[in-house]
């Protein structure tokens, strides 16, 4: 497939993302109703693809957002800085001590086991980029003067406020002038549309949205709520999406959008909140490209696993250009992110090669 990909030597970045960041607070195997510690990280549905494309794949990558200028943003700064992902694009914001003009945003968030699955409690509003407008970032320097080959955002950011709707269109649009390959993770979170008005409105963003974007990805749920698009054969009390209908709604989606290049989609089936199905597949040039099947995947904290699979979707896009190497990718490293705490990937490229290739869970010497 042909993505028409800015040279590396005229770019800074090979890909920069566009989102909020939160502090996620993290009680181990415990409960977050019981905890009496946390442990921290970064994560962020947006900003994990480009810290996977950092540490994994060794991408050169920076995060666009916005953080209240305090002890919160500052450690989460250094959170961004361990691993790698450029934070120069980071606009810093004055603030009150009590966060009245803006704050940072939280995240607590309870892996599940079993029976008990994951539990997440955010705390985001009146955030520092859930403010930011479109004149907050100069675009035409990002994209323009630094170069930029990849740029992510999704629908978490746009879903924050009507400024970010704003703002993701702003981005996108003069990503495009420039040549910039643009995806886009459709995410769809109803608590989070309902403030800015609901689902109407999660359509009404999405669909104009979608009109610049190159590589689409997202669930059934996602596509349904977010473009309107219906999946046949699928209801509540499926567990397990008939492959026809993602193959169906993939090939609709890319009628509808002529300009989409790839679109594509995890499959998970739900056995327990510690043992799920999982796969993916891509489409491209009129063709569907399936990963392999992990079929009783053993998971230690699931949240990430979908901005794990995009990243190594986009490094396989990038470096590569086929599409059944970039699902392959994408599936397994989003496999392995899945057997780490965090939002965020631990994994090495050269792990998510040996899954790919068929290895198994040895220990290694």
């Amino acid at each position: 497939m042909n993505l028409n990909l800015r040279p590396t030597e005229d770019c800074t970045y090979d890909a920069v993302s566009l989102g909020e960041v939160m502090l996620r607070l993290d009680p181990g195997e415990g409960r977050i109703r019981t905890a009496r510690s946390f442990r921290v990280w970064e994560g962020g549905g947006e900003y994990n693809v480009v810290r996977g494309l950092r540490k994994c794949f060794g991408l050169k990558t920076g995060v666009i957002t916005a953080f209240a200028d305090n002890e919160v943003g500052m450690l989460l700064e250094d959170c961004i800085l361990q691993g790698g992902v450029d934070t120069s694009l980071i606009k810093w914001v004055k603030t009150d001590g009590i966060g009245r003009i803006c704050r940072n945003g939280l995240n607590f968030t309870e892996r599940g086991f079993g029976i008990r699955g994951a539990v997440g409690c955010s705390d985001r509003a009146n955030t520092a980029i859930s403010k930011a407008s479109p004149e907050d970032f100069d675009f035409e320097y990002i994209f323009g003067k630094l170069g930029v080959r990849w740029l992510h955002t999704g629908g978490i950011y746009a879903a924050l406020s009507e400024q970010s709707c704003k703002t993701v269109l702003a981005a996108i649009k003069t990503a495009k002038k420039y040549g910039t390959v643009v995806s886009y993770d459709l995410n769809y979170r109803p608590s989070m549309w309902s403030a800015i008005g609901g689902i109407e409105k999660a359509r009404e963003v999405n669909n104009e949205i979608a009109k610049y974007v190159d590589v689409m990805i997202g669930n059934e749920e996602d596509f349904t709520a977010c473009l309107g698009f219906a999946v046949e054969g699928n209801d509540e009390n499926l567990k397990e999406l008939n492959l026809d209908g993602y193959k169906k709604m993939i090939n609709y989606a890319a009628e509808v959008y002529p300009n989409f290049k790839a679109v594509a989609t995890t499959l998970r089936t739900v056995r327990t909140a510690t043992v799920n199905d999982w796969g993916a597949i891509c489409w491209a040039d009129g063709e569907i490209y399936k990963s392999k099947d992990y079929k009783g995947l053993e998971i230690l904290d699931r949240v990430g696993g979908g901005d794990s699979f995009a990243s190594g979707l986009i490094y396989g896009l990038l470096t590569t250009g086929d599409a059944q190497i970039a699902v392959d990718y994408g599936a397994a490293h989003g496999a392995l992110a899945m057997t780490t705490p965090g939002d965020t990937t631990m994994a090495s490229k050269k792990e998510v090669e040996a899954i790919m290739g068929g290895a198994g869970a040895r220990v290694q010497r």
